[in-house]
């Protein structure tokens, strides 16, 4: 293990899944990295259907019969009110949640047909998460935050890449009090592409962010995704963010009523808030 690796290791000796000497068969990727020379998509889903509640509640139907394709490569921002599905539909992709019925995909692999455990390795090796709070370990450094993730990814990029990748190559050593929220979130970015994924599932990213550094954090998902083609999901409830992206997905009442393409796309520092 690497001199990082084992810094944050020695700090977090009850968490297991940092122990470097586990088997070798629990690092084994259910997906082959080939995979998406295979796929014409990064993601497909056919009828999706999430429903909760039942047995003498009222059922919410989260996901109503949802259909998408959505091709490597892009960024999609996902508009729509509170409670239309969004977040439900981003659980499923990520292998966070399970559908009621119907099918999703990742690449040429059905997620909805998974196991747990190769759920858990499919969000292991693949998927990038970044939600609205940070959720870094705050007695970490920025280094050692993004090292939790490279310490287990079987072709990590070094983390100083990383953080530098998102504007942080002089905030390494500083901890998450010594940061303002937008070096926060993207340090939180920088940790879900450490492992190179396929995709980035982010939910409300700038939700608790001024314009300022709600932009820096913009610029930093693009970046990932001009760099290095990740497909990049933005949940968002501001509707400006839809002028960066490749494609708009539209939510309403659990269906997608709308799929557009801009046709011209505004860089982040010129998005007005």
């Amino acid at each position: 293990m690497s001199t990082q690796g084992a810094s944050v290791s020695h700090k977090l000796k009850a968490m297991p899944e940092q122990n470097a000497d586990r088997p070798k068969a629990a690092r084994t990727a259910p997906i082959p990295q080939s995979s998406a020379a295979r796929a014409p998509f990064v993601f497909r889903t056919d009828g999706l259907t999430k429903l909760y509640g039942g047995k003498g509640t009222a059922v919410v139907r989260a996901l109503d019969g949802v259909d998408l394709d959505l091709p490597h490569g892009e960024i999609v921002v996902l508009l729509g009110p509170s409670g239309s599905g969004k977040s439900t539909l981003l659980n499923i992709l990520g292998g966070l949640d399970h559908a009621t019925s119907g099918k999703a995909w990742f690449q040429d692999h059905e997620i909805t047909a998974m196991t747990d455990r190769q759920l858990t390795l499919y969000r292991r090796d693949h998927v990038g998460f970044v939600f609205q709070f940070y959720n870094l370990v705050p007695s970490l450094t920025a280094r050692e935050n993004v090292a939790l993730v490279t310490d287990v990814a079987h072709d990590p990029m070094p983390v100083a890449e990383a953080l530098a990748l998102v504007g942080l190559k002089d905030r390494l050593d500083h901890f998450p009090a010594q940061m303002s929220g937008g070096e926060q979130q993207r340090v939180a970015i920088a940790r879900a592409i450490a492992k190179r994924p396929a995709v980035l599932l982010c939910d409300e990213p700038t939700g608790a962010l001024d314009s300022k550094t709600g932009l820096s954090v913009l610029n930093a998902l693009k970046q990932v995704n001009d760099a290095f083609g990740t497909a990049v999901l933005v949940i968002t409830h501001n509707a400006n963010i839809q002028r960066m992206a490749h494609r708009v997905i539209r939510f309403q009442d659990g269906k997608v009523v709308d799929v557009a393409l801009n046709e011209t796309r505004l860089p982040p520092e010129d998005i007005e808030w």
